[in-house]
């Protein structure tokens, strides 16, 4: 999921002042304005051995009654038989209980619990990545701060979390084809997700255990980030000649892996995409001649960006007869992970900068690049993506709506500070919350993500990989044999 650069923070954090046009405010909209346009605009089993032998110690001489020195008197055989019998126990019969088929082959779309498929709890690894630069230290605090990741259940969960990733994006490039909705495809998506981890997401609390790291990106053509299908707006179908970016995350315990990739129908854009590609996996292991090791531990952050940009602009495509230098977004950046918060704080622009931030062992960043054959520069479009929580907003706010109240407990108990959209409010059942929701965002509770695009024409890419820096190497999670 690709994040502003900080020169643009200034302004809302989105797009540049050429395109504001007050059709959406971060002090939300006005009362009805939203019907102005598509849509609303705001966008064990426990069992013992029976076989035991009662009290007594099978001799049989428990009442025999002596009535003289000479020899016992012998009993009859009916006598005997009938000890025997008191003796003998009923051996009750095990019922051989049916045992599931422990199924070995995902579904397709896939909807198998993931752990029926890993029953050991052991998840696959992702790439593993070994420096080649010396490391320096980082500070006592901030390692300390960060030794979680040392944890063996971190990095389980993590992979499992890449897994799940890895099939339900399987089902998109072997699923969808031109005819499509996008609305769709976002459905078979999310739904693929909650059904491998587990978690429908429909109660209090769930949705935090794991699920959707964020709603699924699907962006097409000029279109670089941040569209999802809502509510109320116009169903888009997939063309043959689209292009189109598909961003989606899954969480555990709120650890996202945030992974993207492209999808082209046409054999013409072949060229895009490879470029594109070509630039993460640059970013994610550093091959440039002026840079010799790999990215990770101490690496500074201009030395990365310095190294997507000349990746993507090596590379020329033709579309249609006509030659295009592939182009780096100047204002998107990759970005580092925090617990529930998919953009961390540390931003890696795709241009030469002069940002020396390192960084730093124990670290999770999500290393992404956006090439387009336009500007390279991006601007609000219109609508609503979705909304995030505020991270430093406070607990109890005065709200004058009885429904911004409502809504601010079922945020925070379903989604705390996690992106979410309008489709999962409507699925949780929520009604009538628009008003409260422009009295949250005004009141700076809960930030609007706005759609992102290029010039119209042009056509553009994404790809998207998350890595744990780890003491000796970097973990990519989210590798697998498709990108």
């Amino acid at each position: 999921m690709g994040t502003k650069t900080p020169e643009n923070e200034h302004r809302r954090h989105y797009g540049d002042a050429s395109n504001s046009d007050g059709a959406c405010h971060v002090g939300g909209e006005p009362r009805g304005s939203h019907m102005h346009r598509d849509g609303d605009g705001c966008l064990g089993d426990a069992g013992g051995d029976d076989e035991s032998d009662g009290d007594g110690d099978g001799d049989g001489d428990g009442d025999v009654e002596e009535t003289s020195l000479g020899p016992l008197e012998a009993p009859s055989t009916t006598e005997v038989v009938d000890a025997k019998k008191k003796r003998k126990k009923n051996k009750k019969k095990s019922k051989k209980k049916g045992t599931t088929p422990v199924p070995v082959k995902q579904t397709s779309p896939p909807r198998i619990l993931l752990t029926y498929l890993f029953p050991s709890g052991e998840y696959p690894e992702g790439e593993m990545q070994n420096y080649t630069k010396s490391q320096i230290a980082a500070a006592e605090a901030r390692y300390e701060a960060r030794l979680y990741y040392k944890d063996d259940d971190f990095i389980q969960n993590y992979r499992k979390a890449a897994e799940v990733h890895r099939q339900a994006r399987r089902w998109v490039q072997e699923s969808v084809k031109p005819g499509q909705t996008l609305l769709d495809v976002a459905e078979g998506i999310e739904d693929s997700v909650r059904a491998l981890l587990g978690h429908a997401g429909l109660q209090p609390g769930d949705s935090l255990k794991a699920g959707l790291g964020f709603p699924t990106g699907l962006c097409l053509n000029h279109q670089m980030a941040h569209y999802t299908p809502n509510p109320g707006q116009k169903d888009v179908v997939i063309q043959q000649h689209d292009v189109m970016k598909v961003d989606f995350g899954v969480h555990i315990n709120g650890w996202i892996v945030d992974s993207a990739f492209t999808m082209a129908f046409d054999h013409i854009y072949d060229g895009l995409l490879a470029a594109v590609k070509d630039a993460t996996n640059t970013g994610v292991k550093v091959t440039s001649f002026l840079l010799r090791w790999t990215a990770g531990i101490d690496v500074r952050i201009s030395d990365v960006s310095a190294a997507i940009q000349e990746a993507m602009e090596s590379h020329e495509v033709e579309i249609r007869g006509k030659t295009f230098r592939v182009k780096p977004v100047r204002n998107l950046s990759a970005h580092d992970i925090k617990q529930y918060r998919i953009h961390g704080g540390k931003s890696i622009p795709f241009v030469k900068n002069s940002d020396q931030t390192k960084m730093e062992e124990g670290e999770v960043f999500a290393i992404e690049t956006f090439g387009t054959t336009g500007r390279g520069y991006v601007r609000d479009d219109v609508g609503i993506y979705g909304y995030g929580l505020n991270h430093d907003a406070p607990l109890a706010v005065p709200l004058p709506l009885a429904s911004a109240r409502r809504l601010h407990k079922t945020i925070r108990e379903n989604f705390s500070t996690l992106v979410f959209c309008r489709r999962y409010l409507d699925r949780l059942g929520a009604e009538r919350y628009l008003a409260g929701m422009n009295c949250l965002v005004s009141n700076g509770i809960v930030e609007p993500h706005l759609p992102l695009m290029d010039i119209e024409g042009s056509y553009s890419a994404q790809f998207e990989h998350t890595l744990l820096l780890r003491e000796t190497h970097k973990e990519v999670f989210s590798r697998g044999d498709d990108y």
